[in-house]
């Protein structure tokens, strides 16, 4: 898989500038963070990567069969299925044991029989979370993947996460710089540096 090239992509609302001219390129196979504060455009680019929004001016590119997962800000679980289903729902290959096994691992295990709608927002994080890792993707977008967990759970998994990513493209959004200290991310793009 090539790289992915961002060049020159500006996005507005409105009368709004969210991003101007923005380039940088995103390596393959590694992993890249744009961190930035609240409201400089992070999630927009983000969702202009995934195709979910079009940027005004400029231009993506990619390879065109690559497969994407994503986590999003909101966990976008489907509330009636446990977290067993929710994970098989976009990784079918995967067993039921070896889904039970990784929810093990992320601290959920006594989640597996239940629906994610009586989950609290932690765990429900780390479904949404593993739902996007384990997924048979070569590109993974995240958006605040860690947001919402205490710091021992955090460290673990990111820890966790990060072994499961080894050797994908991977684009992690976040406004906590300590997190990408624990994830080893290869290249940080900051937005706040214009």
């Amino acid at each position: 898989m090539k790289d992915i090239r961002v060049q020159n992509v500006s996005k507005s609302y409105g009368d709004e500038v969210v991003l101007n001219k923005l380039s940088f390129d995103i390596v393959a196979g590694k992993v890249t963070a744009i961190v930035g504060a609240s409201g400089i455009g992070k999630t927009t680019i983000l969702r202009i990567l995934m195709g979910l929004e079009k940027q005004d001016t400029g231009s993506i590119e990619a390879d065109s069969d690559m497969r994407i997962s994503a986590c999003f800000q909101e966990d976008r679980l489907c509330e009636n299925l446990n977290s067993v289903g929710n994970i098989r729902l976009v990784s079918p290959s995967l067993s039921i044991e070896e889904v039970v096994k990784h929810l093990e691992d992320f601290g959920l295990l006594e989640s597996k029989d239940k629906k994610v709608s009586e989950l609290s927002g932690g765990m429900r994080r780390r479904v949404a979370l593993l739902r996007a890792v384990l997924n048979d993707a070569n590109v993974i977008y995240m958006d605040e993947p860690f947001k919402g967990l205490d710091d021992e759970t955090k460290q673990k998994v990111i820890q966790k996460t990060a072994r499961l990513v080894e050797n994908r493209t991977v684009v992690i959004v976040t406004h906590d710089i300590g997190e990408l200290n624990s994830f080893h991310c290869d290249k940080i793009i900051d937005l706040n540096i214009k």
